[in-house]
């Protein structure tokens, strides 16, 4: 009997081959369940394109088999709230491991509302600040891009993955306690709790958290 459906995904190609992010995932399912779930679908997509097949194909074997579909993180699955409410009113349960308080009912489902509203929000306002940014250097004459990308730039990149990953969890919590919350706001509790920023110290930034942000939307 199929009663638990698990959908994975990262962002890009290197991800995917890398298995950057999927361990991540693959792990914090099994050990909610307490067992591997009975079957596994991963996606190499990015959270903000709509043609996703191996979504779809899990969503189709939940309705055949009437089973849960279960991620580890809200953002895995969308960070469009149409998107994610589309999903739990067509009568598919979903479960998040990050957010375990979300359920069925109509606290769970507001506070659902809520969290997916917000990363669509923040999703749309890293991308408008990084077209600003990117065409006021072009405007300056700054050459796009490093000059030399090789060398350490994929290490870089995967140790500031691998940080997001981290504290995603802890920011979702941090927003599903206060609600709609401010990036200053989040900082401000990142900060009282003690939340290490990504060089060691513990004094957060707006645009620190909108940074990783940024590297959770992508």
């Amino acid at each position: 009997m199929t009663t638990y459906i698990a959908y994975y995904r990262v962002s890009t190609d290197r991800q995917g081959r890398s298995g950057l992010g999927l361990e991540a995932q693959q792990e914090s399912v099994k050990n909610f369940l307490g067992a591997e779930p009975d079957v596994s679908y991963i996606e190499v997509e990015s959270g903000a394109k709509n043609d996703r097949p191996e979504l779809k194909k899990a969503l189709a074997d939940c309705k055949k088999f009437k089973a849960t579909l279960i991620v580890a993180k809200l953002d895995r699955l969308a960070r469009d709230a149409e998107k994610i409410l589309n999903i739990v009113n067509s009568g598919i349960k979903v479960r998040f491991v990050d957010l375990p308080e979300i359920n069925e009912s109509p606290t769970g489902r507001l506070m659902l509302n809520m969290l997916g509203g917000f990363a669509e929000f923040e999703r749309r306002l890293i991308s408008v600040r990084t077209k600003d940014a990117l065409a006021a250097k072009k405007a300056r004459g700054e050459k796009l891009g490093s000059p030399n990308p090789a060398a350490g730039g994929a290490v870089m990149a995967a140790a500031a993955d691998e940080y997001a990953a981290t504290v995603a969890p802890i920011v979702r919590s941090i927003v599903a306690k206060m609600g709609a919350a401010s990036l200053r706001a989040i900082a401000k509790q990142l900060q009282a709790e003690s939340v290490q920023t990504p060089r060691g110290g513990t004094t957060w930034s707006p645009s620190q958290v909108s940074n990783l942000l940024q590297r959770l939307a992508a």
